[in-house]
């Protein structure tokens, strides 16, 4: 498995593995598709970062980060294939945004998640993050909102 920086062939990959999580468990919404239809332009383009993780060439997960106004980083969009589920491939996607992060000079990693989501809490506060107290949001299903600081 690797974690590598994505390139615009990755596009169809993006779309596809966070179409499939996000409409598992909740509902496509606009904010969703600006940033699934056009990755570069809405992520790349404004100083983001997008990783694909990689199994025998095959795209099976990917995790983008989003520049924020603050300084910050915004982790989004992180999703593993089901089959690679609790493979830990999941942590090595965030490994990679902590150290993205750290290498652009972050003063903080935030993200938004959904109280349903047990594993991926699990995770996130296994890796650093701390609650916040709720913010305004444009996602519907966001009712969860964490930070780790560098």
């Amino acid at each position: 498995m690797e974690i590598v920086e994505f390139e615009p062939h990755h596009a169809e990959a993006f779309h596809r593995l966070n179409e499939a999580w996000i409409s598992k468990h909740f509902v496509l919404e606009a904010k969703d598709l600006e940033a699934l239809t056009d990755p570069k332009g809405k992520i790349i383009d404004k100083g983001g970062r997008i990783f694909m993780a990689l199994k025998d060439g095959r795209p099976v997960g990917c995790v983008a980060l989003l520049k924020m106004d603050d300084g910050g980083y915004e982790v989004a969009k992180m999703t593993v294939s089901e089959d690679l589920r609790d493979s830990g491939l999941g942590r090595l996607l965030m490994q990679r945004c902590i150290d993205a992060g750290a290498e652009m000079g972050a003063k903080r990693l935030y993200l938004e998640t959904n109280s349903s989501l047990g594993p991926a809490l699990g995770l996130y506060r296994a890796m650093g993050f701390k609650d916040l107290a709720p913010v305004e949001t444009p996602y519907a299903r966001a009712d969860v909102f964490m930070e780790r600081p560098y």
